[in-house]
């Protein structure tokens, strides 16, 4: 790509995730321990605070899609968490089971938990690697 064809990309804006029902879905992510910065129900959107970042999760309704299993392939969103294990055991307390337990990576431990509509979040630590991690 020449000098004046190209373009820099400069963060994210939000994540955008299909839901049959806007309710139901806000219902789901506020027991998964996200704040919800705003909700606009005759647009069928409302956005998922994720930490101080300005971006975040954008649910957008999408009337025809129903309840379905993540499908194997399917995009994954990791967000970072203090303790990736204490927030699975968080998740399960609230009635949220994840795909499976938590897990290691060379970081820290994982968590991917899916929304009724196959969307799958991933919740991760640095444990293994703190100078990485952000500070709260």
């Amino acid at each position: 790509m020449s000098d004046d064809q190209s373009y820099e990309l400069l963060g994210f804006d939000n994540v955008l995730l299909p839901v049959g029902d806007l309710g139901e879905a806000v219902g789901f992510y506020e027991r998964a321990g996200f704040g919800v910065a705003f909700r606009f129900d005759e647009a069928g959107i409302a956005l998922l605070k994720v930490g101080g970042e300005t971006p975040g999760i954008l649910l957008r309704q999408e009337e025809a899609l129903g309840h379905r299993p993540p499908p194997w392939a399917s995009p994954r969103v990791w967000l970072e968490v203090p303790d990736a294990r204490v927030a699975a055991r968080r998740l399960a307390d609230a009635g949220i089971a994840p795909l499976d337990p938590p897990f290691s990576v060379s970081t820290g431990w994982t968590v991917e938990v899916a929304d009724p509509w196959g969307n799958v979040f991933g919740l991760t630590d640095y444990t293994k690697r703190p100078e990485l991690a952000r500070r709260a």
